[in-house]
């Protein structure tokens, strides 16, 4: 948008004002690209004992063996020391391990550093997190998704403060305010749909009261969250487009590389196509995503620990995976690429929301709601006090 600064846009963090850091885990074996692997790094950590459990698990000054930990909210892992525990790990739970990398994750709290137990309260199927992509060059990037994130080092915008979808995570009156100027009322959803679409570097949002200017970047921003949330029908390129593997992938690929002009992807000598370049040339903060998402599942592993349990071979799901990857970062270019020629005008400044008292946001609203509703489980099996 040339000569357009928005420099009184108001900053997503004024919008969204309650926000989380994100999970450390503090080891990375608790998390991988499958959950068979997931459940034969526990079996060999509970059959060790002593000194070569404790190494095993890779201990931190926030995590031993010995730790007193409560349980996650939810109701997953175990409270009883780690360095006692026998039997099967809690089921796996699928996580954003990184931007667009689905992955797997122990769900126990003795295994994690800081678990942000106030994120674990609010995930569920209406919750949609928010992560501001790391700042690098090119357009500036929202990633939304159903799953907890597990990447940072930007902060996690939960779009509910509660479970179930209720209470926005807004600036108190934002949505009385846009309805008066807009002549409309916008839900939340439609609020996050304009934000993905119209963000500007700085994490600014521009707000518009022009009605079918906000209609149409809703509608970017609607196709945008459905693309990376990748819940209910999945995304397809169209007939011709759509990529498939040509020459079967081997057993173990260890390379991976692109031809531009053949719209190829190679895995050692295996063979996707076609693979359009925006999907190839999607980067978060300066990283190929489709390079990372390799890299996560070709990694070996330091022989003699847990993160060296990996499977055999490629299993058959990761290749389905890497298609649905392909489709949704080319399709997901396209819609950046309109949404980047989204020229807002109109604007509803933070001037604008400072004199209406929608900003500053009270200090209350940058702070988890109590959402408690059940006891949870302490150290040890009993009850925390809450």
């Amino acid at each position: 948008m040339p000569g357009v600064t928005h420099d009184d846009a108001p900053p997503l963090a004024d919008l969204m004002p309650w926000s989380v850091a994100p999970p450390r885990l503090g080891r990375g074996w608790p998390a991988a690209p499958d959950a068979a692997s997931l459940k034969a790094r526990w079996d060999a950590l509970v059959k060790a004992e002593g000194p070569e459990r404790a190494a095993l698990f890779e201990p931190t000054r926030s995590r031993t063996p010995d730790s007193a930990v409560g349980r996650l909210p939810g109701g997953a892992g175990g409270t009883g020391r780690l360095a006692r525990a026998s039997g099967p790990s809690a089921e796996p739970v699928r996580v954003l391990r990184a931007p667009f990398d689905e992955q797997w994750l122990i769900p126990d709290h003795r295994l994690i550093d800081a678990a942000r137990p106030e994120l674990w309260r609010v995930a569920d199927e209406r919750q949609v997190f928010v992560v501001e992509a790391p700042a690098a060059a090119g357009p500036p990037l929202l990633l939304a998704t159903s799953l907890l994130p597990l990447f940072g080092p930007a902060r996690i915008r939960p779009l509910h403060r509660r479970p179930g979808g209720a209470e926005p995570n807004l600036a108190p009156g934002l949505l009385d305010h846009l309805t008066a100027r807009l002549g409309v009322r916008p839900g939340p959803p439609d609020v996050l749909a304009w934000s993905v679409a119209a963000v500007r570097p700085g994490s600014l949002v521009p707000l518009t009261a022009d009605p079918e200017l906000w209609e149409r970047g809703v509608g970017l921003g609607r196709r945008a969250l459905w693309l990376m949330r990748r819940d209910g029908e999945r995304p397809k390129l169209p007939g011709g487009r759509r990529p498939y593997v040509r020459a079967p992938l081997p057993r173990r690929p260890l390379t991976l590389r692109y031809d531009r002009d053949e719209e190829a992807l190679f895995l050692d000598e295996g063979r996707v196509s076609p693979v359009p370049p925006g999907a190839w040339d999607f980067e978060v903060g300066g990283v190929r995503v489709v390079e990372q998402w390799f890299a996560a599942r070709t990694a070996e592993g330091e022989p003699g620990t847990l993160s060296a349990v990996r499977p055999s071979g490629w299993p058959q799901t990761w290749t389905s995976e890497l298609l649905e990857l392909i489709t949704v970062l080319a399709l997901l270019a396209e819609v950046r690429s309109r949404c980047r020629e989204l020229t807002v005008t109109d604007e509803i400044t933070a001037t604008e929301l400072r004199a209406a008292g929608v900003l500053p946001v009270p200090p209350s609203a940058r702070r988890p709601a109590s959402v408690l509703d059940g006891r949870e489980e302490g150290p040890e099996g009993q009850l925390a006090l809450l």
